[in-house]
């Protein structure tokens, strides 16, 4: 029976060979995998080309809702690239199924990051925040040739709204779990921002570069990928990663009524989801991050 327990799990981490840098790269891009986001994918892209994106990434995971055209309407037309990623790939010999977003991920870096500084590697639920800095670039121009940047979640919540509200994200939802660090199950988690010219492994939270797992925060620390997890890691100094988990009810029941990018996780989905949500909102402080950003350029 032994035999057969591997292909219970799934392939979450692949390794890639890292593209060649090509003469004077530079800029951020940001790859992602979307799934009928025409709610909030304008502000949201809107957001990241203020704050000096070069490039958007976006994989198409079979988008209805009119996502895509959005997009283009939103994005100057060198800035977007659009690769279609509706599909479900298994090892054939184990059954395992391939993480479908880490196969973007590792896609996007191998084919398009040759010409760039960093890939960052988020969803369309999460907002990069410069914290002091005009523009991403500039708040990660302090970390000179650092290749591998964890910054942890910024979880919020519903923030009291049952149906959405209009005005947006950023200025409607501003209540999050207070601790980004906190060992309340789903609350503490990373995203990465990498030097894609020097990533050679890939998992959704977590990335190797040059074959190590060694990251830093957004001050520069230094540590091993198991020691992100310590209190001393927490930074969000220069650079926040805002994470509107939920958004409001009704859009948490979509939420859950789509799934997860894994098909093999769906009976548990609904379950943690509704677990993480409870977590978040246990403990919570006003965070107007985002919107001190915007009110800094103007908007």
């Amino acid at each position: 029976m032994f035999w057969k327990l591997p292909a219970l799990g799934k392939i979450s981490k692949i390794g890639i060979r890292p593209p060649a840098a090509e003469p004077g790269r530079s800029g951020i891009a940001i790859a992602l995998i979307v799934r009928d986001e025409a709610r909030h994918v304008a502000e949201w892209a809107d957001f990241h080309h203020r704050a000096g994106v070069r490039r958007f990434l976006v994989y198409d995971n079979g988008s209805r809702d009119g996502t895509i055209g959005i997009l283009r309407e939103t994005l100057p037309a060198e800035a977007l690239v659009v690769v279609p990623w509706r599909q479900i790939f298994s090892d054939a010999r184990m059954g395992r199924e391939i993480h479908n977003q880490v196969l973007a991920y590792a896609h996007a870096a191998s084919n398009f990051g040759g010409d760039l500084r960093w890939m960052a590697f988020i969803d369309a639920d999460e907002f990069l925040v410069p914290k002091r800095a005009a523009s991403i670039p500039e708040a990660l121009a302090h970390l000179g040739e650092a290749r591998n940047l964890s910054l942890p979640w910024h979880m919020f919540g519903r923030s009291g709204h049952v149906a959405p509200p209009d005005g947006g994200v950023v200025r409607n939802y501003l209540r999050r779990a207070r601790d980004p660090m906190s060992d309340v199950r789903g609350v503490r988690a990373f995203k990465c921002i990498v030097d894609p010219c020097h990533l050679t492994a890939l998992r959704v939270h977590s990335m190797e570069t040059d074959g190590s797992g060694q990251t830093c925060n957004d001050r520069g620390v230094v540590v091993a990928e198991r020691e992100r997890d310590r209190p001393a890691f927490y930074s969000a100094d220069h650079l926040q990663l805002n994470h509107y988990y939920t958004r409001s009810e009704s859009e948490l029941a979509a939420k859950i009524g789509r799934g997860p990018n894994l098909a093999a996780k769906m009976g548990e989905y609904e379950r943690k989801v509704r677990r993480t949500v409870a977590n978040i909102e246990a403990d919570e402080v006003e965070d107007r991050a985002a919107l001190d950003y915007l009110a800094r350029l103007g908007v």
